[in-house]
């Protein structure tokens, strides 16, 4: 829509504006849709959901209102009065970021100034500022209608991981120079921690006015000074103080326990010139301590172009041993939580009834949040301190999910105070390497600051840092008493161990640990591990003593793939003798020293995890070599099942639209007398399966139609020209989508509807869809139309095998990953897919089997679509009538339509109907003779 306010009307009117925050953000907010020529909430979604006044009293039950403005997928937008703090208002929105959907843009502005703070993930965040004045240029004006239009313009090019490599191959050069001019490596390790926290620290605020960068600049050309006024500094950080009539923060944690400084010269204050450039707040601390690592050691600065383990990668060893039984005991808790609430909602004043109901919801909240504040994680082999970084930030993330859930019930939002939330305190660590260990309590205070202030919680009180005694310099498997003897060292109690401990070939022990130091470890431990075993067998066994000692409850390492077998494995089978290994990987892709290698993974504890995950799978049990009781992976893609499972269309860019558009478009004419509904389809994905349909619609100029051709059908095309080619410019076909799946169309052509199911979902569900609605590529397509091949799909003997093929999420209640290859190709159906007896024509099933599945299928449909779909049902009611949540309750009634239709399928195969019945004994039988099936019929 064109603007109906110019730029000089707009500054003429808000200038001088004098109206308080809430009688003036709306009417500002309205004036600037009008000046960017862009809708207002009510104008773009008179329903709200998508873009709305006061997101939060509407959004989360309640509450004081969290966003004045949001804009599902662009913004949330804060307004606060002329004159104030806009950092505060930003730091609000940053405590329920979440809860607002975590928009890429999180907005704060008075009448004088708008500033947009970018919240993209794993990029560099952006802070743009629009005063009065820049709104009187076009191309600021451009660039603010993008907050609307197009966020991802405000993206920045440049991610955290680049930042941190750049960042650390600076001070490596620095490193490099001080090393060449004679100073001791370890003081240069210390120098140069200091110099990086100095930059983190002023560019998170807590050193004032870019202090530090200050005094690079001013004495760029006299070093000696530079180093004088840095040793002040250093001694202000120590105990707090003035600087250059500057308040500075009580730092302390004993990195800045003395005002010791190193010479430099000019070329390295050229090089910090260039790190005070950067904006250290963006660092990325799961990957810091590496590098930094690598940049101080002078035997692995080789390795410091190479690969590091990403976050992503610890994530793998933390969600499953320390994060899953803390998410599963939240999912409890957050039932209890939301009743307690309803309950206090609904007491009576009188008799103090409300006071006690208001109490228990306290306390419900209270003992899940002390919970996870009082989990002790030790790192025996922490190295920089990346895995104890990624664990207090998951720790972090949960807690303040617990706390936003509490605000939405209506209890105060609780602040992050040491004793009441994660903190660095509660991490262990164990490094030998005094490069690693020194920057290991760096990257976990870094990692700590940073996070704070991401989530709006500012700075803790002073002394800012503390001493984490908790981190320790010493080996980790091997000490000596005062008598010399060898001895195991001590390792704390805690909760859960987790970490990467050093692999070495039980050939190369001698050769690179040293005769003596070798015959000690084998004397002192060999009675429980054969001589040779790799050198991660050590940290794995003491893990596991520590558990059966009680010192621990539950452990993850990693290990080299040889731990399944020979002299290794003896480590896992006394595991099993005192426990068990409740999830594992047994062959991941990993980063050792710089190098891409293949490890194994391995959680274990005393017995009492009921959960058994191996490569992403449920199974019963896992053994010593890593694997279940019945090896799926054995099962292989029968050819009879080709051609027929497809992932579905990937757009790859904004091609999607609503209703609304689609209809608008649908009534423009072509130039071309063609009509626009040969280019514009209705869309489905997961969450229309599992929740309820969104009515999207996509612009799809199908596998290969040429530009001339696709821009015949003007509108839509013009509309994908200003949506989506921006982001798809250098893609040599940018209107065609990124991967239009031309093989599932093709199946799909002759049918009238098809089966779909989500790739990722909760409950293994199948559904029927016309086959003018093109699926998006999180739905798994099945290109047939007959009621008896969804039968089979829907039953359970096909959700076991799916299960145990597909990808697990976490644990089982998290959710399955449907991929057609293995869960699809690999399913012998009762009889090969086109060889069904009496064929599969809808309503004339030839056999009496094939027609008992029909028949069930065609029930269980039409009564899901009944409770879906009740009569008379409004608007309100419908929400909750989804998939999801009627698998979740399973009411009787689908729980018999199910059996009828299982034990039709068993029929079929000829198998025993008691299979039907739920039980570990009878999904491991089924999941036998299909495993043998499949066999047979590959043959």
């Amino acid at each position: 829509m064109p603007p109906t306010l110019t730029p000089q009307e707009f500054v003429h009117r808000w200038r001088n504006a004098q109206l308080k925050e809430r009688s003036a953000a709306q009417s500002h907010f309205i004036d600037l849709c009008r000046l960017l020529g862009v809708p207002t909430p009510v104008e773009e979604d008179s329903t709200g959901d998508r873009y709305t006044f006061e997101a939060g009293a509407r959004k989360q039950g309640g509450g004081d209102g969290w966003a004045d403005v949001w804009k599902r997928h662009h913004f949330a937008w804060e307004y606060k009065g002329r004159h104030a703090d806009l950092d505060k208002a930003y730091d609000q929105l940053l405590k329920y970021r979440e809860s607002l959907e975590n928009p890429p843009l999180l907005i704060v502005s008075d009448m004088a100034q708008i500033v947009v703070h970018t919240n993209f993930t794993n990029t560099v965040k952006r802070k743009v500022t629009f005063t009065l004045d820049d709104l009187l240029y076009p191309d600021k004006l451009a660039l603010l209608r993008a907050a609307f239009t197009e966020p991802e313009r405000y993206r920045s090019r440049q991610t955290t991981e680049e930042v941190t490599r750049e960042a650390a191959i600076k001070f490596a050069q620095i490193a490099g120079l001080l090393r060449a001019y004679g100073e001791d490596n370890h003081e240069i390790a210390r120098f140069l921690i200091r110099l990086l926290f100095c930059l983190f620290a002023e560019d998170i605020n807590l050193l004032p006015n870019r202090i530090f960068s200050q005094l690079v600049r001013a004495t760029r050309a006299r070093p000696a000074l530079f180093e004088q006024q840095l040793g002040e500094l250093f001694a202000a950080m120590g105990v707090g103080g003035l600087y250059s009539l500057k308040d500075i923060p009580h730092i302390d944690g004993g990195l800045f326990d003395d005002a010791s400084t190193l010479p430099v010269d000019t070329d390295i204050l050229d090089i910090l010139m260039a790190l005070c450039d950067m904006d250290w707040s963006n660092i990325e601390p799961s990957i810091l301590g590496t590098l930094f690592e690598r940049s101080l050691d002078p035997d692995k600065r080789s390795q410091l172009g190479a690969h590091y383990t990403s976050r992503e990668d610890i994530l793998l060893i933390v969600e499953p041993v320390l994060m899953a039984p803390l998410r599963r005991r939240w999912a409890e808790a957050r039932l209890r939580i939301a009743e307690l609430a309803e309950a206090w909602r609904a007491a009576p004043t009188a008799g103090g009834a409300k006071t006690r109901a208001l109490a228990a919801l306290e306390r419900a909240q209270t003992d899940m949040l002390a919970e996870i504040a009082a989990v002790k994680v030790l790192d025996p082999a922490c190295g920089s301190g990346n895995f104890l970084y990624v664990a207090l930030r998951q720790l972090l993330d949960l807690w303040k999910e617990v706390s936003a859930f509490g605000a939405e019930q209506g209890l105060s939002l609780r602040s992050p105070l040491p004793g009441t939330a994660p903190h660095p305190a509660q991490l262990y660590g164990i490094e030998i390497n005094p490069y690693a260990h020194a920057l290991a309590q760096a990257t976990v205070w870094i990692g700590y600051l940073q996070w704070l202030r991401e989530n709006g919680y500012g700075a803790p009180a002073e002394p800012i840092l503390q001493h984490l005694d908790t981190i320790r310099e010493m080996d980790a498997i091997l000490a000596y008493d005062d008598e010399g003897r060898p001895v195991e060292p001590e390792w704390p109690a805690v909760d859960v161990i987790i970490g990467n401990p050093p692999f070495l070939g039980g050939g190369r022990i001698r050769s690179e640990m040293g005769k003596e130091y070798t015959e000690a470890l084998f004397d002192l431990y060999g009675d429980r591990l054969p001589n040779f075993s790799d050198l991660a067998c050590y940290w794995i066994e003491k893990a596991r003593a520590m558990i059966d000692n009680g010192m621990a409850s539950r452990a993850g390492l990693l290990a080299t793939q040889g731990i399944r077998g020979g002299a290794n494995r003896t480590v896992l089978e006394r595991i099993k003798e005192t426990g068990d290994i409740f999830w594992a990987q047994s062959d991941r892709d990993w980063v050792l020293d710089g190098a891409a290698v293949h490890i194994s993974m391995i959680g274990f504890d005393d017995g009492t995890e009921r959960h058994r995950t191996l490569n992403g799978m449920c199974v019963d049990r896992i053994n010593t070599d890593l694997t279940s009781a019945l090896d799926l992976t054995l099962a292989v893609p029968l050819f009879e099942n080709r051609d027929i499972g497809y992932r579905g269309n990937q757009k790859g860019g904004a091609f999607d639209i609503d209703e609304s558009t689609a209809r608008h478009l649908l009534s423009l004419p072509c130039p071309a007398g063609r009509s626009n509904d040969s280019v514009l389809r209705r869309w489905v994905n997961g969450s229309d399966i599992t929740g309820r349909a969104r009515g999207m619609w996509l612009i799809d100029f199908g596998t290969d139609m040429d530009l001339q051709d696709a821009a015949e059908y003007e509108a839509p095309f013009e509309y994908i020209r200003e949506h989506v080619y921006p982001a798809r410019r250098n893609k040599p076909k940018w209107w065609i989508h990124e991967r239009p799946r031309p093989a599932m169309r093709a199946a799909l052509l002759p049918l009238s509807k098809y089966i779909v199911t989500p790739h990722v979902s909760k409950h293994r569900i199948y559904v029927w869809l016309s086959s003018d609605i093109l699926p998006d590529h999180q739905l798994i397509v099945f290109a047939r139309d007959d009621d008896y091949f969804f039968g089979v799909l829907h039953s359970r003997l096909h959700e076991l095998w799916s299960r145990r093929q597909g990808t697990q999420l976490r644990e089982a209640t998290s959710g399955c990953r449907y991929t057609p290859t293995t869960c699809f190709e690999t399913f012998p159906f009762p009889w090969p897919p086109g060889q069904e007896p009496g064929g599969v024509t809808p309503g004339e099933e030839g056999d009496a089997r094939v027609r008992a599945i029909a028949d069930a299928a065609r029930e269980l449909v039409a009564k899901r679509e009944a409770w879906l779909n009740p009569e008379g049902a409004g608007a309100s009611a419908l929400k909750s009538r989804t998939l999801t949540n009627l698998y979740n309750q399973r009411p009787t009634w689908l729980a018999l339509i199910h059996r009828r239709l299982d034990e039709a399928v068993l029929d079929a195969y000829g198998w025993p109907r008691e299979l039907a019945e739920p039980g570990d004994d009878h999904d491991e039988e089924i999941l036998r003779r299909l495993l043998a099936l499949n066999k047979e019929r590959a043959a």
